[in-house]
């Protein structure tokens, strides 16, 4: 795989945050039960060391999980981050795909719960899990 090789199934991110903007391209994955979230590791991803930046890893973590939310509750309603806890196991390159494969544990009326793995070529790099509360659709 080169540096430049987007995964099969993977395709631009179908939502866009201002957030995320300077981190494109995006890319996503859906299932029936998660959001896969991708991306090709570079500079700007990077910390002032040269290593892949924590807070990329969170705030991919996080959107994965709560659109994941989303997916299994058909798209019916929205979630915001209650909690969420992240353990670092590894580091990455520039280069390497990096996948957020999320898992929704619970859903409720009022809360759900998940838990993710962030893996670098395949290897996991980190871990995460997020607390979500049910925001319902306005209009």
């Amino acid at each position: 795989m080169t540096s430049t090789d987007i995964p099969a199934g993977f395709e631009p991110h179908f939502r866009k945050s201002p957030l995320t903007d300077p981190w494109e391209p995006l890319y996503s994955r859906k299932t029936d039960k998660a959001v896969i979230f991708g991306l090709r590791l570079a500079k700007p991803h990077t910390n002032g060391r040269g290593l892949i930046h924590g807070g990329l890893i969170t705030a991919l973590a996080d959107n994965a999980m709560g659109y994941s939310c989303a997916q299994v509750t058909n798209w019916t309603t929205s979630f915001v981050t209650i909690s969420l806890s992240i353990d670092f196991v590894g580091s990455a390159e520039i280069g390497q795909w990096l996948a957020i494969e999320s898992d929704v544990i619970k859903t409720g009326k009022t809360i759900c719960f998940a838990q993710c793995l962030a893996k670098a070529a395949d290897v996991v790099i980190a871990r995460a899990s997020g607390t979500f509360r049910v925001v319902p659709k306005k209009g």
